[in-house]
């Protein structure tokens, strides 16, 4: 029996859900790793900043169903230095986080739901900066799609504040997926729900080399739905909306910001890349489910998007059925797609070709050729080196010795790096071992003016077993061959999107 003259409290564990269990568990780790262990052969020469967006989780979720999407966000840094690698990780301390860490406890609800939220931050800024890391104007970005861009110290990743573009960004959204031109130096923006939650508004945006805004636009979609990425080439901007939608009703009762409504229309929207919102033109399309887009050019008068696609998506607990059916898991497939628009054409402005039958997503080209027809492309593969059809792994499958799902974004499934040839159409793609599951790559080029495609690939792998993240290092021109050597990360690094910044460019 207690004694009645302890002072006790209630315990503060995280739900008992395969999201918080095995290489999901929170670690809640800041950490200054000097001289990361390396095997194998590593570049000896490679110099700069590879900076990763991470998630985690400083206290037990509100909701317990919660998505790994809302952990708080955290900038990780590779240093690359002659060879030699330190690395650094720091949460954003965004607004969310500070509120959270005075009050010791949760306070913002369900994702994207400010409804769930405590009614002492209500009106606060919630975004968690935890989805994407870019450089820009001089500045290192961590981003999310449902607020504004958070900067941090390149340096020392401490949190600088957040950032809206010197007082030009209106919008109360911005896109963790800007589009980038090589030569001119320009960021391309955008932000969906642009006035709040629910709303059609899209808010778009073109940022000069330096950091100042230079182009705004405005327009709505034909519902408020779910556009994580897009792409712009020349010519035009390209923005996605699928039957992954949200409702006020819904979110004022306390339900999921997004589900899959079958009943509502697919469609493309094509923008001049200088338009102005009456110029947009949505065009309906078969149901689809973009995921992450590889590039967007422009050939023979048309606009080419290259895109990972499926008929629901790969993510289908972010989409939960409007009217609770199951998924199929063929559906959620994503295979490499091609789309040829044309808005002149009255009769077929969108052709839409699958380039390859692999099932693939998390696209990285070398990005000097952003915005130009590209030749290679790297992709994480699913289900690499397994029988034939298997598209998803359930808990207690034998490949993942702890019982428990993966649920980073690189899903159980992706266990595999992929270099795709798009001149002669073809994959070529290594397994990783049993068990092991891949986060995205990062092409590098080997030195400055090296050809495409000939450099290094990084890729971050999680050794589930061992409860440790390693740092890969491939031969680009050779991906097949299997990693030329890596770094072992003595902790667990769960990332969703990175960059690599050459250290003559940081100026640091």
């Amino acid at each position: 029996m207690t004694d009645a003259r302890l002072n006790l409290r209630p315990g503060t564990g995280y739900p008992d859900i395969p999201l918080f269990q095995g290489w999901g568990a929170p670690s809640r780790i800041e950490a200054d790793v000097y001289e990361l262990e390396s095997y194998g052969q590593v570049p000896a020469d490679l110099n700069g900043r590879y900076y990763r967006a991470a998630y985690d989780w400083a206290f037990p979720p509100m909701a317990d169903d919660e998505l790994f999407i809302n952990g708080d966000g955290m900038t990780a840094m590779f240093h690359f230095q002659n060879g030699h690698v330190d690395f650094k990780s720091r949460f954003v301390r965004t607004e969310k986080f500070r509120l959270e860490r005075a009050a010791r406890r949760a306070l913002f609800g369900r994702y994207r739901n400010v409804y769930t939220a405590d009614p002492s931050v209500r009106g606060r800024v919630r975004s968690t900066a935890n989805t994407h890391v870019v450089w820009h104007g001089g500045k290192l970005l961590m981003l999310k799609e449902d607020g504004l861009p958070w900067e941090v110290d390149p340096e020392t990743l401490e949190t600088v504040g957040q950032w809206d573009f010197y007082g030009a960004m209106t919008s109360k959204t911005c896109t963790a997926h800007p589009s980038f031109d090589p030569d001119t130096g320009e960021m391309f923006l955008f932000g969906y729900e642009a006035k709040g939650e629910a709303t059609r508004d899209i808010a778009y945006y073109v940022v000069d080399a330096s950091g100042h805004v230079t182009h705004e636009s405005w327009f709505e979609a034909p519902y408020p739905a779910y556009i994580h990425d897009f792409r712009v080439s020349r010519s035009h901007a390209v923005f996605p909306v699928s039957p992954a939608a949200t409702d006020l009703d819904r979110l004022k009762a306390g339900g999921a910001h997004w589900q899959w409504d079958s009943s509502k229309a697919s469609y493309i929207g094509v923008l001049p890349r200088y338009g102005h919102g009456e110029q947009i033109r949505w065009i309906e399309v078969p149901t689809h489910a973009p995921g992450h887009f590889v590039n967007s050019y422009d050939e023979d008068g048309m606009t080419v998007v290259d895109v990972c696609q499926g008929k629901t998506g790969p993510f289908p607990f972010f989409f939960p059925d409007v009217q609770g059916n199951m998924f199929d898991p063929a559906d959620m497939a994503t295979y490499l797609t091609r789309w040829r628009i044309d808005p002149s054409d009255p009769a077929t402005p969108v052709r839409v070709e699958r380039l390859d039958e692999v099932v693939c997503e998390f696209p990285q080209i070398d990005a000097r050729r952003e915005m130009s027809r590209h030749r290679d492309g790297y992709f994480l593969v699913m289900n690499a080196g397994m029988p034939a059809g298997r598209l998803l792994e359930a808990p207690g499958d034998p490949a993942f010795p702890d019982g428990a799902p993966d649920m980073v974004p690189a899903s159980p499934a992706m266990n595999g790096i992929g270099h795709y040839d798009f001149v002669n159409g073809q994959f070529t793609v290594h397994a990783l071992p049993q068990g092991d599951t891949a986060q995205e790559v990062e092409f590098v080029p080997a030195y400055l003016g090296a050809p495409e495609g000939v450099g290094y690939l990084l890729a971050l792998v999680n050794r589930v077993a061992e409860r440790h993240s390693d740092l890969l290092i491939f031969d680009a021109e050779d991906v097949g061959a299997g990693p030329l050597g890596g770094y072992k990360l003595p902790v667990r690094l769960s990332t969703i999107h990175g960059t690599w910044m050459p250290e003559h460019q940081l100026g640091l």
